[in-house]
């Protein structure tokens, strides 16, 4: 096997998110295997460069995992020509800025989520990558958890026949930093940092409805601030000006609707922290991250309303749960390689920097929707 060597400028792996999934459950993950088996005699052996603001984080960080590149100067990264890809994972607020470069560096590109800070520039990036003509890819990782997957499969073996509804359900309880540490950044709680719930996730919800059921046509959001005071990572406390709850409506496409609730103020009462029932003429399904469970049109029971008699039986125990039928890896790692092949090798790859800008345009017309209290239409997306 002949190895080669792709050098990737990591940006942001200081952070929760780009150190767990991608550095370490990804990228580090890749090297503990031998690399990535292309196929064809080949094995691509990916080689980071950590990139981020905090010298001693990045020295500490390479030290821990045996990694001797890192550096404080993203310009001088972007410099080097043998420099391959940059990954970001920042802040919402760094991003744009730093893909750009990026791209006028002539560097491939793969990033987190949303992509900037507003649809027009979430655009801008994705004509200027193509007109320079790179490759480039956004994180939608949702796509690959297990319980996603057995969902499309149902889909593509027809087993919902015509798909009426989706309903999904995400979050669980932040704490607020006073009493117990909160599980999350406190920026997510400030407007002005690049933070809120449906800049957040309604990027996430933006493909998977797309990818699954059907492009978004319009959408009607209620956004609230549920929690309006919160303490930071100093213990000192701060006004929440950021939304952190959304409840979304969304009509697809082919004529379902979605209904998603969002909220890190909410307790979980169900068996995983995001669910998906989907419901269609021939069956239904709920997938979470990683199980799932149908119920077929023959094997339904018939419900009646009676309030005034206990039920002596399980709702949950009428449903059946979906094999695996496959060995399923990190979400993380699976669409960084799909990415890399990409690069490598030029295999085909659609989840890019015009996706990408479906996700900002879909939490920005959420917002607004919010705002002006009614139902907006989605125009599709186009270079």
């Amino acid at each position: 096997m002949t190895r080669r060597t792709v050098r990737i400028a990591m940006n942001g792996v200081t952070g929760r998110m780009g150190y767990r999934q991608h550095l370490v459950r990804s990228i580090l993950a890749l090297r503990e295997q031998g690399g990535l088996d292309l196929g064809n005699g080949e094995v691509l052996w990916p080689e980071p460069v950590l990139v981020g603001r905090r010298e001693h984080a990045l020295r500490a960080l390479a030290e821990k995992h045996g990694l001797t590149e890192w550096s404080t100067d993203l310009d001088a990264v972007l410099a080097d020509d043998s420099i391959d890809i940059y990954f970001d994972a920042q802040v919402t607020s760094a991003r744009a800025d730093a893909l750009t470069k990026a791209i006028e560096a002539g560097k491939h590109l793969y990033t987190e989520k949303p992509t900037a800070a507003d649809f027009a520039g979430a655009l801008d990036l994705a004509r200027l990558a193509a007109a320079k003509g790179i490759k480039h890819g956004v994180v939608q990782d949702k796509l690959f958890l297990p319980g996603l997957l057995k969902l499309k499969r149902l889909i593509d073996g027809g087993f919902f026949g015509e798909i009426l509804s989706v309903r999904g359900e995400f979050g669980y309880w932040v704490f607020e930093g006073d009493w117990q540490e909160a599980q999350r950044p406190s920026w997510n709680y400030r407007s002005q940092d690049g933070g809120g719930i449906v800049v957040d996730m309604f990027p996430h919800w933006e493909y998977v409805l797309h990818e699954l059921f059907g492009r978004v046509t319009s959408v009607s959001a209620e956004i609230a601030t549920h929690v309006p005071r919160r303490w930071d990572e100093q213990g000192k406390p701060y006004e929440a000006t950021a939304d952190d709850a959304a409840y979304g409506t969304f009509h697809l496409e082919g004529g379902a609707i979605a209904q998603i609730n969002s909220s890190w103020a909410v307790r979980v009462h169900r068996d995983e922290l995001v669910e998906f029932q989907v419901d269609g003429t021939e069956g239904s399904a709920v997938a979470g991250l990683r199980n799932c469970r149908v119920q077929h049109r023959g094997l339904t029971p018939k419900p009646v309303w009676n309030p005034d008699i206990p039920a002596t039986y399980s709702f949950r125990d009428q449903w059946q749960e979906v094999p695996d039928n496959a060995d399923f890896d990190n979400g993380f790692k699976a669409q960084w390689e799909l990415f890399l092949r990409h690069v490598v090798l030029d295999e085909p790859y659609h989840w890019d920097l015009l996706a990408g800008a479906r996700g900002v345009q879909l939490a920005e017309l959420g917002l607004k929707s919010a705002a002006e209290g009614r139902r907006l239409d989605v125009p599709e997306v186009s270079l």
